[in-house]
């Protein structure tokens, strides 16, 4: 029956032949005359399992092979069986995930149609947050500037009132929506009705970007004073990571204690590696300068803690723009050292806003279009040709 259940739908023929030549009447009478030939049936299963196997099977099948004891071998069958069995599982789902997915889609927008028919101002607080957004896009500069250019990574935040010329997209518009959730004042009652089911998922994300914030602030300040020979060390670059995002569990609890501890362990590690390597160790007026510094960084209005802040947001928006891989081949300064941790921030974050745009697509289309004037619009598509 294990067996059977690893056959594709199309596969009769072979399924008809595992039948015959397993079958459990014939098997229990050849057993009770004494002529079953254990031998033949394990050979024939073995092979089946072979031919039916994931490639990373193929080993554990093999070994199979070798066993000579009987009640061995069967055992050993039925747990190779069982793996393939989970193997099959997982193969199905991964088949069914895009329909299952589709039908997720129509189901929700279906659902909230309901609620929206019910209550036609459902959509208000959605409609302000993209006027929001559409206003915060008039002020603010273009979106993924040329990063390389090293004058413009001190530049306005992406909400400071700079007058941009460029026509509105309602792409643009959206992502510049979803960007303003990460800065959203949890207190603040008048969230979008269309990602009320993500608020929870959408404050995890702000905690892991406030997190990654503030380790690339420190991973770049204590660089300055330990130079490119420890951070040139992968090994170390890692333990630093390690040792600050360990910390940081309780910075939202207790900030300036966390912060200071941070402070302490940063600068310790760098002293204790310079001397392990034979280089010179970071003077006392160094090291008080160092923990000043770090400490500093928890307070926003910090220079070093602002202007990563504004570069990692400024790569969110371009994971929505032109996807994460791309994002990341130019990486803004200061940012290159965290690179992993922003690769899996902003696949989170772009898996979040792409299902929910393909949910609620229609009712954003028919929001922005009262926004953005049909001029705006001509100018927007003609340039994207």
């Amino acid at each position: 029956q294990i067996l059977l259940s690893l056959l594709l739908p199309r596969q009769n023929r072979l399924r008809t032949e595992i039948e015959e030549a397993l079958d459990t009447d014939l098997l229990k009478q050849e057993a009770e005359h004494g002529a079953l030939k254990v031998l033949y049936l394990s050979k024939y299963v073995l092979n089946m399992m072979a031919l039916l196997c994931a490639p990373l099977r193929d080993e554990a099948v093999q070994k199979l092979e070798n066993i000579t004891d009987p009640v061995w071998l069967l055992r050993g069958i039925f747990q190779v069986l069982g793996l393939m069995k989970m193997d099959m599982v997982n193969y199905t789902i991964q088949s069914l995930q895009p329909h299952l997915q589709e039908h997720s889609i129509q189901y929700e927008r279906a659902k909230f149609q309901e609620l929206l028919n019910k209550q036609p101002s459902l959509l208000n607080h959605t409609t302000k947050w993209l006027t929001q957004a559409a206003a915060d896009l008039t002020m603010s500069p273009p979106t993924c500037p040329d990063t390389s250019d090293s004058s413009s990574l001190a530049g306005p935040s992406p909400n400071e009132a700079t007058n941009n010329s460029e026509p509105l997209s309602p792409t643009m518009v959206l992502c510049q929506g979803f960007l303003n959730l990460l800065l959203w004042d949890p207190e603040n009652e008048e969230f979008p009705e269309t990602l009320l089911m993500d608020r929870t998922r959408l404050q995890e994300l702000k905690s892991q970007l406030h997190q990654l914030t503030i380790m690339a602030s420190v991973l770049l300040v204590a660089s300055s004073f330990s130079g490119s020979v420890l951070f040139g060390s992968p090994q170390f670059v890692d333990k630093l990571k390690r040792i600050t995002k360990s910390l940081l569990e309780d910075f939202h609890s207790r900030p300036e204690e966390a912060i200071l501890t941070v402070s302490e362990q940063v600068s310790q590690e760098i002293h204790q590696s310079l001397k392990n390597m034979g280089l010179v160790a970071l003077s006392s007026d160094n090291t008080a300068s160092l923990m000043g510094q770090l400490q500093n960084i928890a307070k926003k209005e910090n220079c070093v803690h602002s202007v990563i802040d504004q570069r990692i947001r400024l790569f969110l928006k371009c994971c929505l723009v032109l996807g994460v891989q791309r994002s990341l081949l130019d990486l803004p300064g200061g940012l290159t050292l965290i690179e992993a941790e922003l690769a899996e921030l902003g696949q989170k974050f772009v898996n979040l806003t792409h299902h929910n745009q393909q949910v609620f697509g229609p009712y954003y289309t028919e929001i922005l279009e009262t926004l953005i004037s049909p001029t705006q619009a001509l100018e927007t598509k003609v340039e994207s040709v």
